[in-house]
């Protein structure tokens, strides 16, 4: 089983950068595809999460407005992260991740936990220069 996040990159402040993260060894039917992101110093912070068929797509409050969530599922599963005015703070390690979907707790907030995500994509890095 195998997350393939790319896209990273170097941007200049208020730009553009898109992440794609693709999927391979299992079916994710029933899993949400999320992104989270770590700087250096601080802890794994939740940035979106989506369903299959791109249902249900939420973002956190940090990124709100300005980061969109995307799935498609007509190849191979694959999710995307479209980034727009970027911030010197939104640079970090960027991974992907994917959790099974629970029969309790469903929530959107749920989702944003780490813990629950089995499958973590290597990551890759953003750098946002002011």
């Amino acid at each position: 089983v195998q997350l393939q996040a790319s896209g990273g990159g170097l941007v200049e402040a208020g730009g553009s950068l898109g992440l794609s993260c693709t999927t391979s060894g299992r079916s994710f039917s029933s899993y949400k595809l999320g992104w989270f992101r770590q700087a250096p110093g601080k802890e794994r912070e939740f940035v979106a999460h989506i369903g299959w068929r791109g249902r249900s797509p939420y973002v956190g409050d940090s990124v709100k407005g300005r980061f969109t969530i995307s799935r498609n599922n007509n190849v191979k599963d694959t999710v995307y992260l479209q980034m727009v005015s970027l911030k010197p703070e939104d640079t970090a390690v960027y991974f992907c991740a994917a959790a099974p979907i629970r029969a309790i707790g469903n929530t959107n907030e749920y989702y944003a936990r780490p813990s629950l995500y089995d499958y973590w994509g290597q990551g890759t890095q953003v750098t946002v220069s002011s």
